[in-house]
Formats: structure tokens, C-alpha cells, sequence
């Protein structure tokens, strides 16, 4: 092979290798399903739109992904609430799935419940009520 065609090879190799490098997502920045069921909830299940979510949180995860707590790591930047937070809290967790999103027995205050509040006093539409979001379809 001559010394032309080699550098020819080598070009379109690094041309590949950075056609994927830069299309595959950066990590901690891998897109999350737009769309998902929060499943578990005796009242039916909780459809989250993520992008919706994302968009009203202007990109900043942080607003629903709390940094990890050293008793329990993440395993990734942000990670589902019901990997640590589970139905019944189990150790070192000492919240359970329910306080994660409901500070409150009768669901009045919470980090969903208090968004959507925040949400409807700036003239947008968020749902409040528990069935506006439970819904028993939602399997």
C-alpha cells in the first residue's frame, strides 16, 4: 500500500471516529424516554412527560434530581427516584417512594405538588388535584 493511500485510510478512519464521538451523548447526558410511567401508587399510575418537565424547568436537572447523598451514591448524574427511593424505605434511605414526591400525608405539599402550585400562580395550566395525574390506566 502506498504512503497516500495509507494517509487516505487514516483520514477516513478519524473522520469516522469523530462522526461518532460526536454523535453519541456526552456522559450524564444521555436523553431520558419523553415520556414515562411512574408506576406504584395505589390511586393508578403517574404519566411524566420528561421533556415537558424539562422544558418548564429550563434544562436544569437539578430542579427534580437532588445531588446524591453520600449514604447512597448515584450511579449515574441523574438517575430515577425509585432507584434509592423505594415503596418502603429501605437502609440508609430514609424516605420512601411516596415522601419523595409528597412531603405530606394528604399530598398538599411535595416537589410535585409545589411546582404545579408555583406553575398555575405564573397563569399555567398544572394539574393539582391527585387524580388529575393518578390514573388507574396508567399501568
Amino acid at each position: 500500500m502506498s504512503k497516500k493511500s495509507l494517509l487516505a485510510v487514516l483520514a477516513i478512519l478519524c473522520g469516522l471516529g469523530l462522526m461518532l464521538s460526536l454523535s453519541a451523548p456526552a456522559y450524564g447526558q444521555a436523553k431520558a424516554k419523553d415520556t414515562i410511567i411512574l408506576k406504584g401508587a395505589p390511586m393508578g399510575g403517574v404519566k411524566f412527560e420528561h421533556k415537558l418537565h424539562t422544558e418548564r424547568a429550563e434544562n436544569k436537572c437539578e430542579v427534580c434530581h437532588h445531588a446524591s447523598k453520600p449514604e447512597k451514591a448515584n450511579t449515574q448524574p441523574q438517575q430515577a427516584c425509585t432507584e434509592c427511593h423505594t415503596k418502603a424505605a429501605t437502609p440508609p434511605m430514609k424516605t420512601n417512594t411516596v415522601a419523595a414526591f409528597h412531603k405530606t400525608a394528604t399530598a398538599t405539599a411535595g416537589n410535585c405538588i409545589d411546582c404545579h402550585k408555583a406553575e398555575n400562580a405564573k397563569g399555567k395550566k398544572a394539574p393539582v388535584k391527585c387524580m388529575d395525574c393518578h390514573k388507574k390506566e396508567n399501568i
